[in-house]
């Protein structure tokens, strides 16, 4: 079988339980058509950069999918019928990871940053420099 990840957009007027249901609804239909859903994450109701389908939001879910194509081509379609997906993509990876995907690090990523300017020094410490004006001293 081969390994995918797919992302999905659903619609910001959907609450989260609705949303918890599609992917119940989702991970069963790749079950049943001899697949697995490997990991799932809800990244939550997150600002889109443009309006699609008149919504400025929308819930974002990730599934890393281990199927045959039959299972993911029906995967798609459902995708496409469903109108409270707005947007959804399906690309094949060579090998899934483990860890928690970028956007569920993202608030650790910040603290675990150096701060600027650590080794420079203040301003009142630089060199003065010493400019002769214009003239003949």
């Amino acid at each position: 079988m081969a390994l995918y990840e797919s992302v999905f957009i659903a619609r910001q007027d959907a609450s989260a339980a609705q949303v918890e249901g599609l992917q119940d609804t989702l991970a069963t239909l790749i079950e049943e058509n001899g697949g697995k859903v490997t990991k799932r994450e809800y990244w939550g109701l997150r600002n889109i950069a443009y309006r699609m389908k008149k919504n400025r939001k929308g819930h974002y879910v990730l599934f890393n999918i281990d199927a045959p194509a039959a299972a993911l081509n029906e995967f798609d379609r459902q995708l496409r019928l469903n109108e409270d997906v707005l947007r959804h993509l399906v690309i094949r990876v060579e090998e899934h990871e483990e860890e928690p995907s970028i956007m569920m690090q993202k608030g650790r990523d910040r603290d675990d940053r150096p701060r600027r300017g650590g080794d420079r020094p203040q301003r009142d410490d630089r060199p003065q420099r010493d400019f002769k004006k214009g003239g003949d001293e």
